[in-house]
């Protein structure tokens, strides 16, 4: 029996689900937000790399669904049911959503970042997912990874260094 941890890499605008012992990994996280949703004591979780905060942004008829805000945490939660979570135990962890620009205009369209953040903030809450730690905002990319097990949510960044929610 092969007993190794793997590693789910997760792309942008992609969105993974595992079961402990694996873990879920992304990188890349700019104006991008990573979504952890995970269900403790079923020992689940998955992830959604989301690259815009509203699928009415998309230019085509057929859309990447993990790409944006609104559809992307509805999709995770569909995934993450299916796999056995019970919606009662699910929380919710995010990181990313930084202004890696600076911009002279205060045209809020250029706002990717917060925009990204707060249109997760909104799904979570309409969906009845506690977001239960956040780490948001500045001008650093991330990398996050996730342990299903025990719930902890890593986060790299290139300044700052490593830390935990």
């Amino acid at each position: 029996m092969d007993n190794r941890i793997q590693v789910v890499k997760v792309g942008i605008a992609e969105m993974g689900v595992v079961k402990a012992p694996n873990l879920i990994r992304t990188s890349g996280l700019g104006s991008c937000v990573g979504v952890i949703i995970y269900d403790l004591p079923g020992e689940l979780a998955g992830l959604v790399h989301v690259m815009l905060p509203d699928s009415t942004l998309a230019k085509t008829g057929t859309i990447n669904e993990a790409k944006y805000a609104d559809t992307g945490v509805v999709v995770l939660i569909r995934h993450l049911l299916k796999m056995g979570a019970q919606k009662r135990h699910l929380k919710a962890k995010m990181a990313g959503g930084a202004q890696m620009f600076q911009f002279t205009s205060s045209n809020d369209f250029m706002r990717i970042g917060p925009r990204n953040v707060e249109a997760v903030e909104q799904e979570l809450k309409k969906q009845g997912i506690p977001l239960v730690a956040k780490d948001v905002g500045g001008n650093n990319g991330r990398t996050i990874e996730f342990n299903p097990k025990t719930g902890m949510l890593q986060i790299r960044t290139v300044n700052r260094g490593s830390m935990e929610l």
